[in-house]
């Protein structure tokens, strides 16, 4: 089984969130999109900010031990971290995946 993990950060944080998850193989890809507009309340006021949204390929079974990972390397109080199935795919790019994260 395999699953995306979302998760939205500072930009200048970014880099380093995701290259920690590649190399230390809890991830096999991860996508940094930069400039996302979020609005969000927190606090009881209306916010919004700039950030990176970075998109994770991993395995279910590592899904616990990146909301750890993360939540260490996040700056934010309460960081975005949501997990999502992957119901299909192409066989090899999964294949790929499973490969990477042992």
């Amino acid at each position: 089984m395999y699953s995306v993990v979302l998760c939205t950060t500072s930009i200048a944080e970014s880099q380093g969130i995701a290259e920690a998850l590649i190399e230390e193989r809890l991830a096999a890809c991860v996508n940094i999109i930069s400039g996302v507009a979020s609005y969000f309340r927190w606090e009881g006021r209306l916010e919004h900010d700039e950030e990176a949204l970075l998109i994770i390929k991993t395995g279910t079974k590592e899904i616990s031990r990146i909301v750890e990972r993360i939540k260490q390397l996040h700056s934010y109080e309460v960081p975005e971290i949501i997990a999502l199935p992957i119901i299909g795919g192409d066989d090899k790019y999964l294949d790929w995946v499973r490969a990477s994260i042992r």
